[in-house]
């Protein structure tokens, strides 16, 4: 079998595996058990340093290089973070253009291309992993390589309209003919990306390939994760209350002020709740150098001070938050203990919390998932109780029926979705896309294109 050569933002730690690694690492466990890999990208850290790091075991090599801080500055945290990211989101008003971003993005994905190029070989498989390197393939073409090249987008695409906001967007778009097959989450992404690629002439092969999950390892290992002492150490902190449970990081695109906003809400419509509910919500710290991820800490430590110096007792704080990093073992037991899990994101391309949440719950006495309809899951996740994140109303009246949903219903919407999550797995995904990208036959359109 061809060696599979994946290309990311970030590479995971060699050693990374098993069901409590990272999201990314999970999925594509099974496309590369069995195969060689090359495992290419940022080595998350800044120096002068030109040539790539390489280690390898097993079958198994990464590839990682150095960003200078510059190069962070403008490719990461500027055109990445400050205009791709709000603008993929539907949340234009927040995204900044700075040419000299842009640029120097493009230029980093240059550098990706020129490191990469000397080692490939003739037959290898490359997958290119997300926004931050929409221009990859264009740049390896420029190279010569002309290895099959597939492209996956984990995150939201808007409606052309919209994107076609961003400067120098038919730009963008005319360096996806260079790719083979492009994969995104849901057929509303894959709709709006088709149509933004037709209106500037570009013909490209778009599919869509839900990210998966192995729901019986991830079950196994939450279960196991529940009884250690960590975990039980904050189950006897909660006395007996029910827990609401939120897991995210520190972004806009999460909707957290509006999910707190909901708890309060269910508070004060549904006062029979006080006293007998806990939400815990960790939101680790992310992207803390741009400014409205700063803003928005401050907004949430507002709002969490006000809402418990409203409503907390001289033995219950109804709200608890952390913005620091919690282990993945710790949150898989902490999903185990969940009764309900509040995943409201604004917009969301999967949102693989959901899903976990699922895997992770006891079948005898399992709990309610409140999902956003914006969430990428949502188009799967059918027993979830879905709501508009916009609406605090909505949430607390979630929350509610949630918390005096009868046992008999709960079985029956957990039942429908560990279903459909065992049924689709982690190893679906990734073996379709690849599949599909090696029946990819490619037709090149418009000036520019590779030959």
């Amino acid at each position: 079998m061809a060696r599979l050569v994946i290309v990311s933002n970030r590479v995971p730690p060699l050693k990374e595996s098993g069901p409590m690694a990272g999201g990314l690492t999970v999925s594509l466990e099974e496309a590369v058990k069995r195969r060689e890999l090359l495992w290419f990208g940022w080595s998350g850290e800044s120096s002068d340093r030109r040539e790539p790091r390489i280690a390898s075991t097993g079958n198994r090599t990464h590839a990682v290089i150095d960003l200078t801080a510059q190069e962070h500055k403008l490719y990461y945290a500027g055109f990445c973070n400050g205009m791709l990211w709000p603008l993929l989101h539907y949340r234009f008003g927040l995204a900044q253009f700075r040419r000299a971003e842009e640029e120097g993005w493009r230029a980093v994905n240059r550098r990706f291309a020129e490191q990469l190029a000397p080692l490939l070989r003739e037959d290898d498989t490359i997958w290119i992993h997300d926004f931050h390197l929409f221009p990859l393939a264009a740049a390896l073409r420029d190279l010569g390589v002309r290895q099959k090249i597939g492209f996956f987008l984990h995150v939201p695409f808007p409606p052309p309209a919209l994107f076609a906001a961003l400067p120098r967007a038919a730009a963008l778009l005319r360096d996806l003919q260079a790719i083979d097959l492009i994969g995104t989450q849901t057929a509303e992404d894959a709709e709006h990306l088709s149509d933004a690629l037709r209106r500037e002439g570009v013909s490209a092969q778009v599919g869509v390939f839900p990210v998966g999950i192995n729901a019986e390892a991830f079950g196994r290992a939450a279960a196991q994760a529940a009884s250690r002492k960590d975990a039980q150490r904050f189950r006897e902190s909660l006395a007996g209350r029910e827990l609401i449970f939120g897991v995210d990081r520190l972004d806009y695109s999460k909707g957290l002020p509006q999910r707190v906003l909901g708890f309060a809400d269910l508070l004060k419509r549904y006062p029979q709740h006080r006293g007998k509910v806990t939400f815990l919500q960790a939101a680790p710290i992310s992207r803390g150098e741009v400014t409205q991820y700063r803003m928005l800490r401050r907004e949430m430590d507002e709002l969490v001070g006000r809402i418990n110096g409203e409503y907390a007792e001289v033995d219950w704080v109804p709200l608890r938050w952390t913005t620091r990093p919690i282990q993945r073992r710790t949150l898989a037991g902490f999903l185990r203990m969940a009764n309900i899990a509040l995943v409201t994101p604004l917009r969301d391309g999967m949102n693989l919390v959901a899903k976990e949440f699922v895997a992770a719950q006891p079948p005898e006495d399992p709990g309610v998932l409140i999902l956003s309809q914006f969430a990428g899951a949502a188009r799967e996740m059918e027993g979830a109780v879905k709501v508009n994140p916009n609406d605090p109303d909505e949430i607390a009246e979630a929350l509610d029926l949630a918390i005096n949903m009868p046992i008999a219903e709960r079985r029956e919407r957990w039942r429908m979705d560990y279903d459909r999550l065992a049924e689709a797995g982690a190893s679906g995904w990734s073996r379709d896309f690849l599949a599909s990208l090696n029946r990819a036959e490619f037709s090149p359109s418009g000036e520019g294109a590779w030959k």
